[in-house]
């Protein structure tokens, strides 16, 4: 690696809107966001559909045959 071109690495900590907050290694020092594993609902296992105007059912009952 060529030298003084490349940012520095260092210890870095990630903090979620929930609450959670994780150590990692990046080139910024603090990481703020707004959803992690801890809280989106596909890791939790509480992901919800959405239904707008009945176009969940419309799709399933056009997709059912």
């Amino acid at each position: 690696m060529k030298k003084k071109i490349h940012p520095e690495y260092k210890q870095s900590t990630i903090t979620c809107a929930c609450g959670e907050v994780m150590s990692t290694n990046s080139t910024k020092q603090d990481i703020r966001v707004e959803i992690c594993s801890s809280c989106h609902p596909f890791f939790t296992g509480k992901q919800k559909l959405l239904d707008t105007a009945g176009r969940v059912e419309r799709f399933k009952k056009r997709y059912a045959k």
